[in-house]
């Protein structure tokens, strides 16, 4: 079984706050890549900023969703990735039509339930690593929730719910199945 669990979906619908809810709780955790780049390009020369280059940031992107995935294979227990290599390469192909997310879903895969934060604009907000407004995070969104059945993951919606009951959702959900 594979135990490497997506949490994908809008920008700014609480991904993050509910990745490290689920830390708090013992679970292995994987941040973004997107931010972990923003960070380093903010210190660097910014090449690879997604408002400079969008095309080099979602290529870093990819690269170190591939190393994400790599660093946690065979280890027990869930791991949960805040987005992953599927939202890195979904945003290359939108840009440039490269690459074959098949191919790459295939030879990097995560447990096929994929769960999706909906837009929900009460609480999204801007801040210095995510400058886009949203309705671009809708956009994206849309994308990412047509992309991944596709490829044969099953989407499941998180509830508009306090973070305690999202993360509870989530194990929830992989428990019962998990049966």
């Amino acid at each position: 079984m594979n135990r490497s669990i997506l949490i994908s979906g809008c920008s700014g619908g609480g991904k993050s706050t509910l990745l490290a809810e689920l830390g708090r709780r013992g679970h292995r955790i994987v941040e973004e890549p997107g931010r972990r780049i923003v960070k380093q390009e903010l210190d660097g020369d910014g090449a690879a900023l997604p408002w400079v280059d969008m095309a080099a940031f979602a290529r870093r992107a990819i690269e170190m969703a591939i190393a994400d995935h790599a660093a946690v294979a065979r280890q027990p227990g869930w791991t949960f990735f805040d987005r992953g290599l599927i939202d890195a390469a979904a945003a290359l192909q939108h840009l440039t039509g490269e690459p074959n997310l098949e191919r790459l879903s295939a030879a990097y895969p995560y447990d096929r339930r994929v769960f999706l934060t909906p837009p929900w604009a009460e609480i999204y907000v801007s801040d210095p690593e995510r400058r886009h407004a949203f309705d671009e995070a809708v956009a994206e969104y849309d994308r990412l929730a047509a992309i991944y059945p596709t490829l044969g993951y099953q989407v499941i919606i998180l509830p508009k719910r306090p973070v305690a009951d999202r993360a509870d959702f989530v194990l929830d959900r992989l428990s019962q199945e998990a049966n």
